[in-house]
């Protein structure tokens, strides 16, 4: 008789800021795949995020609370690293248009060459989703703040939208 197959763990890692629905879709879906999925928040220095990690922690967390397979991590480094540390054999990749892929595959080269055991699995973002960005996001919060409740709907988990329109009315109220 075959042994039974260990359990599959995977890592989707990205900055999250913030956290889209169609990241939460590639999270869902990378739920039902594995037997484990780690969300890795990566921390980048070089780059002004608009919530600190312990925020995007705390919103990421609440936002997957339905799904016991899933856990929330931040990590510097090398995402390969993060995914050896985690025990994952797969590092999800959402891929949203042509040009993601092309960055994806040339990514997913020098990942394999540095953690060949380490597979990378590409998910395509639903139709729905394909067209949202972080940078969407935020541009929509700014521009009109509470009134862009109902809009952001359409764009980021429930938990995620009164954090994000208090950010831009922060730097309102602090202009």
């Amino acid at each position: 008789m075959n042994e039974p197959l260990p359990p599959r763990i995977a890592v989707y890692a990205g900055s999250f800021d913030p956290l889209t629905l169609g990241h939460l879709d590639i999270i869902e879906r990378g739920a039902r795949i594995f037997h484990r999925l780690v969300v890795g928040i990566g921390i980048n220095p070089d780059k002004d995020a608009l919530f600190t990690v312990e925020e995007r922690l705390k919103l990421i967390t609440s936002s997957v609370a339905d799904y016991d397979n899933v856990t929330v991590e931040s990590f510097e480094g090398l995402t390969v690293n993060f995914a050896e540390r985690c025990g994952a054999v797969v590092m999800l990749r959402g891929v949203r248009t042509l040009s993601d892929m092309e960055a994806e595959f040339t990514m997913s080269l020098a990942n394999r060459a540095l953690t060949p055991e380490i597979e990378t699995m590409f998910l395509m973002a639903s139709e729905k989703y394909s067209h949202i960005s972080s940078s969407l996001i935020k541009q929509i919060a700014k521009m009109g703040a509470a009134s862009n409740t109902q809009r952001l709907r359409k764009f980021v988990p429930e938990p995620v939208i009164d954090p994000l329109l208090a950010k831009f009315n922060e730097s309102r109220s602090e202009s």
